[in-house]
């Protein structure tokens, strides 16, 4: 049969052969071996891998160590039914021997890690079984410690240690950012691992260092660590709490803000700028560049303008300190200007002209309305001939409309003064009352007062309607048994002003009430109207009997009744200043006394009235 090379090297060289050999199982300390696994702390439990055999006559169980002699440390006999454990300082109080002959190892250590042999002994045979104990022991929870306060952009700097305490076997640490793997980079990223045994316990604390070199980027970085290690089912891995590291690089932008609650800016508001720069740390001063202002003002990150005016509008900048990088923003102060003339309370007689302007200055496109008496106006005022109706509280307002809270009035109270001037009318009804109206315009409102002529006594009772641009009436109720003359009497601060009517006790019925839109002609018109119907009915009947008596007078030859002939021709003394001028009727023919009567139908104030 042929040769391997492999065993004809094993021929030539028996001794290497069993050196490889015995390197072989001192690699695989568990090949051939029954083995435990523990966990640290816990207890050890190694049955016997040899069955217990019928004749036995006792058990022992020892450990070896390499370069000692083997030790037991428990025994047990099958006769006497009894346990024994050796004086074994490290196992005192923690072995416990079974009746199968499993041994147990209370509160494991790493020191158990060792080749323990249960030994089987019969009347003609002894029987040997090793087993191999592992202890295991997981690290605690891997932490960060010492990092860092800061890290700077283009500064290598120990960003902290990753530590894992009391692990056995012995771990690895590996550092990650954002959740990726960080591997080492020359000169960016540095680390450096280190790995003690606490002699008293045989347990390792294993630490790695992390030098980093960050960019603006790693601003929110979540950096972490963990520990792989072998427990009793394999590789397992724990890792740390991630830490983010405030990360500090230079300024690269400045940037200007203005801080307001409205999106326009007017006269008398105040201003508030915000400069930043995107620094970590962000630059603490300015330099601010403000219109009219020289030179640049320093201060912190805020500056403050208080009522600011029109003149502040303009371009504002600022920058860092030494200037290398600023920002700029144009801010606009609108305002708004109104110039009313006249203002304020202006006094005008009726009928004078009153011209009214009403200008505008303003930032942007302002509107502008009128209001009368809280009332709006379709157009703005102007008077060419003024009237009582044009008095009252003018306002001239004005609003620009992109600008929030920004507008504008002034006030013109508009006073229009006349003197009293009167109208007065009559008009009778069928009752025989007669009613009297004096209608009197002015301002301020005039007092009005009634008399009668002759007595010259005071009427009170009197009724006035409401006093509306500059007009009103006062009126009275009488029946009169004769012909009496009414006096009105209006007068305010400017003037005094009378006019009288003559009124007649006839209650012909009358309705001469002025018509507004007519004046003075429409009633003049009805006065005579009246006027004529009541003398044209009177002359009919004063004809007939002066026709008859006339009759008589010639027939007989006799002078005419005196009663007929002072009407027809009465005594100079008889009159009344206020009666009608005499007609002289005496010796004239019926025509001629027709012509007499038609001349009194001509008059104005006569007695019939």
């Amino acid at each position: 049969m042929m040769e391997t090379p492999a065993a004809a090297s094993c021929t030539r060289r028996p001794l290497l052969c069993l050196l490889l050999l015995l390197a072989a199982l001192c690699l695989r300390p568990g090949f051939g071996m029954y083995t435990v696994n523990a966990v640290y702390g816990d207890t050890i439990v190694m049955p016997c891998p040899q069955g217990v055999p019928n004749n036995l006559m006792f058990g022992k169980w020892k450990y070896e160590m390499a370069d000692t002699s083997p030790v037991f440390i428990a025994f047990r006999s099958t006769t006497k039914k009894t346990v024994q454990y050796d004086d074994v300082l490290e196992y005192k109080d923690r072995l416990s021997l079974s009746e199968n002959y499993t041994l147990s190892i209370k509160n494991a250590r790493i020191s158990d890690e060792k080749r323990f042999v249960c030994m089987l002994v019969t009347v003609d045979n002894v029987y040997e079984e090793p087993t191999v104990v592992k202890v295991f022991k997981q690290p605690s929870q891997p932490e960060i410690i010492h990092p860092a306060n800061f890290l700077e952009t283009e500064k290598l700097k120990m960003l902290g240690e990753c530590i894992a305490r009391e692990s056995y076997p012995d771990g690895n640490i590996t550092w990650y950012k954002n959740g990726n793997i960080l591997q080492p980079v020359e000169g960016v990223v540095v680390m450096s691992l280190q790995k003690v045994v606490d002699q008293s316990t045989g347990l390792f604390t294993t630490t790695s260092s992390l030098q980093y070199m960050p960019t603006k980027k790693d601003a929110n970085a979540q950096f972490a660590c963990s520990v792989t290690y072998y427990g009793p089912s394999g590789q397992e891995k724990i890792s740390s709490e991630p830490v983010v590291f405030d990360v500090h690089y230079p300024t690269e932008k400045v940037t200007i803000k203005v801080l307001s609650q409205r999106n326009t800016i007017k006269e008398g508001d105040n201003i508030t700028l915000k400069c930043s720069g995107n620094g970590n740390p962000p630059p603490q001063e300015f330099l601010f560049y403000i219109p009219g202002e020289p030179e640049g003002i320093r201060s912190s990150d805020t500056y403050v303008m208080t009522d600011v005016r029109r003149n502040a509008t303009g371009e504002y900048k600022c920058s860092l300190i030494d200037r290398s990088m600023e920002d700029s923003t144009t801010i606009t102060v609108h305002y708004l200007d109104l110039s009313l003339t006249p203002s304020g309370e202006v006094i005008k007689q009726i009928g004078e002209a009153l011209p009214i302007s009403c200008t505008i200055s303003s930032s942007r496109n302002a509107t502008m309305f009128w209001i009368k008496d809280n009332t709006r106006m379709q157009t703005s005022p102007s008077f060419s001939s003024l009237e009582y109706k044009d008095a009252g509280n003018y306002i001239c307002e004005t609003t620009l409309q992109e600008v929030e809270g920004l507008k504008k009035r002034q006030t013109l109270t508009l006073i229009v003064e006349g003197k009293p001037q009167i109208r007065m009318s009559k008009k009778t009804q069928s009752n025989k009352s007669k009613t009297i109206i004096c209608h009197v315009e002015g301002f301020p409102k005039p007092a009005v007062q009634w008399t009668t002529t002759g007595s010259g006594s005071i009427i009170n009772k009197t009724e006035e309607t409401n006093y509306v641009n500059g007009k009103f009436s006062s009126k009275i109720v009488i029946s009169p048994e004769e012909n009496v003359t009414l006096t009105c009497i209006a007068e305010n601060q400017l003037e005094r002003t009378v006019t009288s009517i003559n009124v007649s006790a006839i209650s012909i019925p009358e309705y001469d009430e002025p018509d507004e839109r007519n004046g003075d002609n429409r009633e003049k018109v009805n006065d005579q109207a009246k006027l004529i119907v009541g003398i044209v009915v009177g002359l009919l009947l004063a004809a007939l009997v002066a026709g008859i008596i006339y009759w008589v007078y010639m027939k007989k030859s006799k002078p005419l009744p005196r009663t007929v002939s002072h009407f027809l021709n009465p005594p100079s003394n008889s009159y009344s200043p206020n009666l009608c001028p005499q007609s002289d009727v005496n010796g004239k023919s019926e025509k001629a006394a027709a012509q007499s009567f038609q001349t009194l139908v001509r008059q104005e104030k006569c007695y019939f009235f």
